[in-house]
């Protein structure tokens, strides 16, 4: 029996009770052209021929993510307005003031894909490996630079997150938007960045930067070798998430209807290349899983916030 028969025999029963009768609207708030939006679009493909309906992506971009966000709150939960975003979203919710509420607005329908963040230093620090650079860091206190999207960003939050939980005191510099931070890395200017593949790719793969470790396992097997964070008995993890969300009040068997169809989208071979491309894997969860997840990192970036007095400009 077929992959599509086999899905269509296991998705009888939601089919039986709900189907879609518009098109399907899939939300990026943020520019073509990033992560969201790379996750986006084989995925629109691949639901359209299980759901029967067009599914085109809208690029709704502006405010961190917001205008997009609070578009798709207000839209009608019936299952033709969804939302790709990542964890950045959850960060978001810590430092922004938005017109939607992230954990009451929406109704988590699956998580995508994951991916750890690399932590990387210049070719010329001294510390090798990742046990030298927390010996370092701990014997000279703010000596090590490092940076970051710009304040209240996601990888602001991971590194923070990284320095509080290995008692580190690390110097922030700010940039607007990633490339300038790479830049300045391999430049020197500063010491370290935690950043996803996708940012950093060329300068790793032409051994401008030093790889010390991931911050979570999952790398694909395309990734350099290194060690996760974790090995070295730092109580510490941290990862990038995709995840589809949908406005509060979606019908349960609309909600079964989407994750049978993404579950077996996110299960296609070259839905997962393209995913490799970005650093990530496809990492299907269910709704009731990823609406967990993204409370706990609302409130782990909460705490972080609060400790290391992190705000958005």
């Amino acid at each position: 029996m077929n992959r599509r028969a086999t899905f269509a025999m296991l998705a009888l029963p939601a089919l039986a009770r709900a189907q879609l009768t518009r098109p399907v609207r899939l939300v990026v708030p943020f520019p073509p052209g990033g992560s969201n939006d790379v996750i986006a679009r084989p995925l629109a493909e691949k639901l359209a021929s299980r759901l029967g309906q067009p599914v085109v992506v809208e690029n709704r971009p502006g405010a961190g993510g917001s205008i997009g966000a609070g578009q798709v709150a207000q839209s009608a939960a019936d299952g033709t307005t969804l939302m790709v975003t990542s964890s950045s979203f959850a960060a978001s919710a810590v430092v922004q003031r938005t017109p939607y509420d992230a954990q009451t607005s929406f109704e988590a329908v699956a998580l995508l894909a994951r991916s750890p963040f690399l932590v990387l230093t210049t070719l010329d620090f001294p510390a090798r490996d990742l046990a030298s650079l927390l010996a370092l860091a701990r014997a000279r206190p703010g000596s090590i630079d490092f940076g970051s999207s710009g304040p209240g960003g996601i990888n602001h939050f991971v590194t923070e997150y990284f320095a509080l939980q290995a008692g580190l005191r690390l110097n922030h510099v700010p940039y607007r938007g990633m490339p300038p931070a790479v830049t300045d890395l391999v430049a020197g200017h500063i010491q370290l960045l935690i950043t996803t593949m996708a940012s950093a790719s060329g300068p790793i793969r032409d051994g401008r930067v030093r790889l010390l470790a991931y911050t979570a396992p999952g790398a694909p097997d395309s990734n350099p070798a290194a060690p996760i964070v974790r090995s070295t008995g730092l109580d510490y993890e941290a990862s990038i998430w995709w995840g589809l969300l949908a406005p509060r009040g979606l019908p349960p068997a609309i909600s079964a209807l989407l994750q049978a169809a993404i579950r077996d989208a996110l299960s296609e071979p070259d839905i997962a290349r393209v995913y490799e491309a970005e650093g990530a894997r496809p990492s299907f969860a269910s709704g009731a899983e990823f609406q967990a997840e993204l409370a706990r990192d609302i409130t782990r970036f909460r705490d972080v916030a609060a400790r290391a007095n992190i705000r958005a400009e």
